[in-house]
This record gives structure tokens, C-alpha cells and sequence, in this order.
């Protein structure tokens, strides 16, 4: 996939993801500045390396000496956050390239994504200074690396909790956006998604997409990844990479600036040269890579992996009405997850037998999908319901809408904990997956509960049928992706 291996590669970018210090270049005593978060960020979470901030009034911070340049800190400097002007930079790089720093990370904005002639031959003269001095180039125009292992938060953090690390997992995501990158930690750490490393990378004018691609590709602590692009510089080596990739993980893509008007505005984001719609979806699918439509969708998706890893199931059984009111849920969860493309089979006539004999065959709907309303809401029939559901044959997924507003109405909060138990039970108990749609309504506080509850469990949650049917089926198609490669 690339002239380095991957131990090389793992080395390369250690310095970025796990760097033994960090000088912040441009830093303020005002509690308002980002110079300040930037410190205050690293401090707070704990990040156990060297920070160095740099201001040439030198003084003090958050207990910190600051040093008046970034040749004047005596240590080696590994990674280098950039918050100065443009036009102060390329004397910071002659620091870096005698310092022997690895890896420069340029917040500074005002480069080639403003389009004049000045923002384009400073980045020029930027990958030229990386190249003579040895290091390697994120941004300009960026957030950066973010990687909660080794307590690197996502940008200045000194307005937001430090809850807002997250915790540390098996996802990785590439964006050429910082706020995308930001809500997509923002979700992850509503929903479950655990992230392994992340990084922005804007103009991405020396390390871009395709290196950070590789690099992921590379990284065993990285399970699945997820990227949000507006365009690329070169669309052969892009593409190519992409293809080996999804080879050895699943690789999930969000194109942005599909239309006239997102290209423009992405000319002027990033500096990014965007292509037809049309052509990036079709590039993507013959590269085996899941293309996501939305944010909500690639974090949808990004949660599906993350929870369910490979799943190569098919057969997909739908349940509604835990307490009242199920048939129109069932009919229309089955008409939405069908249309999406799930294979929703008629359960087995011994499963239906049973299913009738323990809810009752007047007002049920037992084929698939199954309206469960007829239990009365009560836990221990309910459990017992799913466990017929998942043994049938023809079951490979479970998909369970619970309606918190309704469920309250109808039954005790110790009955509605009881039948989330039983979830968490019979994913411990059994292999087969289980969803549940859990959409907002009235009880939200309730709700929330309930959702945190089961995201801790490992049980995928998502808002709507829709949204989990396109979630689950992006999981299929990567496994029709991979049965093709193996084919």
C-alpha cells in the first residue's frame, strides 16, 4: 500500500499522536485568547509530556514558564502549535528546522484557502522550509491531532468540561474541517462512540488525507475509520489509497461540496478542488469505501462498526409496541428498513406459534415485524419474546423500538429498567446484535437515561428506524465490499 511499513509508519507519526512535548507558539495571559485554551486545554487534561508555551514577553502561565522563543526552551521540542500571524511564520520554521522539532501544526489561518497570491506562496515557502528542515507540516488552517490516550484534547478546551476528551477507543476520523471534527467528538461522547485519534488537517498542504489514511490503516489500535472531505489535490493517489484501505478496514467517507455552492464554499474553506457528486460516489464504491450522506450518518455509521464490528448477518426482525400502540410502529419500521434495502423475513411458523401462545393472537402482528403490545408491557414476557425472536433461524439482527413517553405511561419506571436489563442480558447471553430505536419525545430526561444505559452495554441507539436501517445496511454493504475481495 505504501514504500513504509508499518512500524515506519507507526514511527513516523508518533511524534503527532504521541508526542513527549508540546510548545504552543503564540499563547496569552487572557483567559479569552486562544492562546490560553490551547494551554489550559493540555494542562487540564493531563497530558503527562513537556508543554513549552512561547510568547516573546515571556512570564508565566497556568504555573508554566513562558519562553520567549521557541529556540530559547533548552529541552527538544516534538510537536509545535502554531498561533501566530501568517507573515511571523516562516521565522518560526527556521526555529523548528534547528531545533529538530517533527511535526508543525499551523492553527494560523489566512493561507491558500483566501485565494491571493500572498496566502499561496507562503504555503510555498512553508513545504519548502518543512523539506530542508526535516518535519512534517498539519494544516494550515486546522485543529490538529487529538488523541485521548495520550490526553491530547481537540483544541483550546479551557471554555468546555473535561468531559469533552471522551474517552479513548477503537475509532479513528480524518477531516479536512475542525468543526466537523469537533462535533463529531461532541456526538461520540453523547453516544458512545469511542475514538482512538483524530486529526484536522485544513488546507492539508504537506500531510493529507491519503497520509493519514495510511497511517490509521496501519494503526492496530484503529478498528474503523471515518473521514469528512471537501475535495482533493490529487484524485488518482486519493482513490488508490482508499482502495487499500477498505481492503484491511472499514473506511467510511463523507463527501461535502457536492453542490455548486457547497464547492464554492469549500474552494474558500480549505482551498479544496471539488468534482462532481456523481464522479466521487462512483470513485468511492469501486474503492469498496461506505460513503455517508451526513454528519448524523457517518456518526450513525461510524457507531454501527464500532458496536457490531463485522456483522455479515442478513435477515433483520423488527419489534415494536413494548407497552401499547405497536402495529403502526412495526408496519411502518418494516416499510422503512425494507425500502432501505434489509432483508426482513417472515419469522418461522414455530416461532409464530409460540409468539401467539405467549402474547395472544388477537391484535398481534407475528410474521415480522412483530408487534409485542399484546404482553402488556410486562418485563418478564417481553424477555421472553426476544429470546423466540433471536432464535429463529432467520434472525441475524434484532431492531427493537422503545418509545419512552409511551412506556411511562403504561407501566412503573422499575419495569421499564427491567426490560432495558433484559437487553443487556440477552447481549451477554447470546451472539446475535441488538438495536434499539429510541426516539426523543416528552420524557427526553428519561430518555437519556435509557440511551446511556445502553450505549454503556455495547447496544447500538439510535433516534430513528430510518437512521438505524442506513447504519445497519452500510454495515452490509462493507461486508458485500470485503466478500468480493475474498471472492
Amino acid at each position: 500500500m505504501n514504500k513504509l511499513s508499518q512500524k515506519e509508519l507507526l514511527q513516523q507519526f508518533k511524534p503527532i499522536f504521541y508526542p513527549e512535548s508540546i510548545a504552543v507558539v503564540g499563547v496569552s495571559q487572557d483567559m479569552q485568547k486562544v492562546g490560553y485554551g490551547w494551554v489550559k486545554g493540555l494542562v487540564d487534561a493531563g497530558f503527562s509530556g513537556s508543554i513549552y508555551p512561547v510568547n516573546p514577553r515571556g512570564g508565566e502561565l497556568l504555573g508554566l514558564k513562558i519562553y520567549p522563543s521557541l529556540a530559547a526552551i533548552p529541552e527538544t521540542v516534538d510537536y509545535v502549535v502554531v498561533l501566530i500571524p501568517r507573515n511571523a511564520v516562516p521565522d518560526l520554521l527556521n526555529d523548528c528546522a534547528a531545533k529538530k522539532v517533527k511535526a508543525v501544526h499551523f492553527f494560523t489561518a489566512g493561507f491558500g484557502e483566501i485565494g491571493d497570491a500572498t496566502g499561496h506562496r507562503l504555503e510555498e515557502e512553508l513545504k519548502e522550509k518543512a523539506r530542508q528542515g526535516g518535519f512534517r507540516i498539519i494544516g494550515p488552517n486546522c485543529i490538529g491531532a487529538y488523541c485521548p490516550k495520550s490526553k491530547i484534547p481537540y483544541g483550546p478546551l479551557a471554555a468546555r468540561p473535561l468531559s469533552a476528551l471522551g474517552e479513548s477507543g477503537s475509532v479513528g476520523f480524518i477531516t479536512q474541517s475542525g468543526g466537523i471534527g469537533g462535533k463529531l467528538i461532541e456526538i461520540g461522547i453523547a453516544r458512545g462512540i469511542k475514538y482512538s485519534k483524530g486529526i484536522s488537517f485544513g488546507n492539508g498542504i504537506d500531510l493529507d488525507t491519503v497520509d493519514f489514511l495510511k497511517y490509521m490503516a496501519a494503526d492496530p489500535e484503529i478498528s474503523v475509520i471515518g473521514a469528512y472531505l471537501e475535495g482533493t489535490k490529487d484524485g488518482h493517489r486519493l482513490f488508490s489509497t482508499m482502495r487499500e484501505v477498505a481492503k484491511v478496514k472499514p473506511l467510511i467517507v463523507w463527501k461535502a461540496g457536492r453542490t455548486e455552492v457547497g464547492a464554492a464554499a469549500a474552494k474558500s474553506h480549505t482551498g479544496s478542488l471539488a468534482s462532481s457528486a456523481l464522479i466521487w460516489s462512483a470513485a468511492l464504491k469501486q474503492a469498496s469505501v461506505v460513503e455517508a450522506y451526513s454528519l448524523e450518518e457517518l456518526a450513525d455509521t461510524l457507531l454501527i462498526f464500532q458496536q457490531l464490528q463485522r456483522w455479515q448477518g442478513k435477515g433483520v426482525a423488527i419489534v415494536g409496541g413494548l407497552a401499547d400502540g405497536g402495529g403502526g410502529i412495526s408496519v411502518s419500521g418494516g416499510d422503512t428498513c425494507s425500502e432501505l434495502g434489509l432483508s426482513i423475513p417472515p419469522l418461522s411458523e414455530s416461532t409464530r406459534q409460540q409468539l401467539s401462545s405467549l402474547l395472544g393472537q388477537v391484535g398481534s402482528i407475528l410474521h415480522n415485524p412483530v408487534d409485542v403490545s399484546q404482553g402488556g408491557g410486562r418485563p418478564l414476557i417481553l424477555e421472553q419474546a426476544f429470546k423466540l425472536i433471536l432464535a429463529d433461524p432467520v434472525t441475524h439482527l434484532l431492531i427493537v423500538q422503545e418509545d419512552t413517553g409511551i412506556l411511562m405511561m403504561q407501566m412503573p419506571w422499575e419495569d421499564i429498567e427491567a426490560i432495558n436489563n433484559s437487553f443487556i442480558d440477552l447481549m451477554a447471553t447470546q451472539d446475535k446484535p441488538i438495536v434499539i430505536v429510541l426516539p426523543s419525545g416528552a420524557a427526553e430526561m428519561e430518555r437519556l437515561q435509557i440511551e446511556h444505559k445502553l450505549t454503556q452495554a455495547s447496544i447500538p441507539v439510535f433516534p430513528t428506524m430510518e437512521r438505524a436501517a442506513k447504519a445497519i445496511m452500510n454495515l452490509r454493504q462493507y461486508s458485500r465490499f470485503q466478500a468480493t475481495i475474498r471472492g
